[in-house]
């Protein structure tokens, strides 16, 4: 009877030692399961974290981009309003000096009006206005407005500028006035 005492106690500590080791083992997936899941939700939350920052950060240097761009646009085309206005005394001066050619007896008024009318010139060409060339050129609707058809004198000329009846200008390469022109058909 004591030997199956023995065996029933072996028995025991036996089955015991199995629970034990069967306990602490699955007590150990638990707790390794729990923080390798918590560390991979920490990664993921850093991850996702880092992607948001490197977002906003190019977000922001498309902003800056832009909003510089933006202002030397501005500074480019800030005269554009006071250019536009001087346009009409440069068509004005160009009549002046078609008339002054004519007059020979006004040498000395003809010289004091271009120089007035080259020194003008000569500062709206330093800010960037270019005027627009037009005659002989194929008529293109985007620079020239056709104020009228004609038949044209040459072959060259169909479809083209025959004569321009206000000049056009650009300023910095953007048109603020379209050449008002006469068509060959």
């Amino acid at each position: 009877m004591e030997e199956n005492n023995i065996n029933n106690e072996e028995l025991s500590d036996k089955d015991l030692q199995d629970n034990l080791d069967e306990a602490f083992d699955s007590h150990k997936e638990q707790d390794q399961g729990e923080p390798i899941d918590e560390i991979t939700a920490l990664k993921n939350k850093v991850s996702e974290l880092e992607d948001k920052n490197l977002r906003l950060f190019a977000e922001f240097e498309n902003f800056r981009k832009r909003t510089q761009k933006e202002r030397y646009d501005l500074l480019k085309t800030a005269s554009q309003d006071t250019l536009s206005a001087l346009l009409p005394v440069l068509d004005d001066f160009d009549r002046a000096k078609k008339i002054a050619d004519a007059l020979p007896e006004m040498d000395a008024f003809t010289e004091g009006v271009l120089l007035v009318y080259n020194k003008l010139y000569s500062i709206v060409k330093s800010k960037g206005l270019v005027e627009l060339e037009s005659n002989g050129k194929p008529f293109d609707a985007d620079l020239y407005e056709a104020i009228t058809n004609i038949p044209a004198p040459t072959e060259a000329l169909k479809g083209a500028v025959v004569d321009t009846i206000e000049k056009g200008y650009l300023l910095n390469d953007k048109l603020i006035r379209h050449a008002k022109v006469v068509v060959g058909i």
